[in-house]
């Protein structure tokens, strides 16, 4: 899809990585990529498998794909960089707590929006009796955005099998969680449709290392093209810049 292409730069010793969220693509972390990248930042912000293309090439795809993915793309930038920080929303975010469980060498986090905890059992039960009935998709979750014609260039349905899978692998980040010790910052949306706050509440009380919230309070789920769009970039950068130029 236009657009949607993978985001990359070479800027020397400090990385940080960028994910993007589920059924979205490197669109709505582009900004956001950029001006870390403009700030001395050699950056990866890959397009998940599945992702920017078509929902047909996402149903043959699981968490197993996306969060290979993603730590390929990390494991990547640790062989050229020094130091390299995590940053990711929404499903970006379970991917950047993911990577920073599974490696040691993260250096700082920053959770936007994050999905970090499987839903209700409710939830569950009624995704699968969706399956169990035949269906494949059910509506978009995309463009959850407060500002007027911002729109989020993600797939115009959500499929099923995809979000049993993600929600199944969020008891493992869930319960990982504790394992990351690198300084994290978290932004969250006061308001937001998508994703609750409770997991970001998580992050909070779970996370071994240090944890600093910022509060958005003018953006819905999709904070990096919201309102907000310039705190998120500018609270981002300050806190890379904190943590990994020491």
């Amino acid at each position: 899809m236009p657009g949607c292409e993978s985001f990359s730069a070479d800027n020397g010793r400090l990385g940080v990585l960028v994910l993007h969220g589920f059924t979205g693509n490197p669109a709505s972390m582009r900004s956001l990529a950029e001006r870390i990248a403009q700030s001395g930042y050699s950056v990866e912000l890959p397009r998940l498998p599945g992702h920017g293309t078509s929902i047909e090439d996402m149903m043959t795809t699981d968490w197993s794909d996306w969060s290979g993915a993603a730590v390929a793309a990390f494991d990547a930038l640790a062989q050229r960089c020094e130091r390299v920080g995590v940053v990711g929303l929404s499903m970006g975010g379970g991917l950047a707590a993911h990577v920073a469980e599974v490696r040691d060498g993260v250096a700082a986090c920053v959770l936007i929006n994050p999905l970090v905890k499987p839903p209700v059992k409710e939830m569950i039960d009624g995704l699968n009796a969706l399956l169990d009935a035949g269906l494949t998709t059910v509506e978009s979750i995309g463009s959850d955005i407060k500002m007027e014609g911002s729109v989020e260039a993600s797939y115009d349905a959500t499929p099923l099998t995809c979000a049993a899978s993600l929600f199944e692998a969020m008891e493992s980040v869930n319960a990982r969680l504790s394992d990351i010790s690198a300084p994290t910052l978290l932004l969250s949306s006061r308001e937001d449709h998508v994703v609750s706050s409770d997991n970001g509440d998580d992050v909070v009380e779970k996370v071994q290392g240090p944890v600093e919230r910022i509060w958005l309070e003018d953006s819905y789920h999709v904070a990096t093209m919201d309102n907000d769009k310039e705190l998120v970039e500018s609270a981002t950068i300050s806190f890379f810049d904190r943590v990994m130029k020491q």
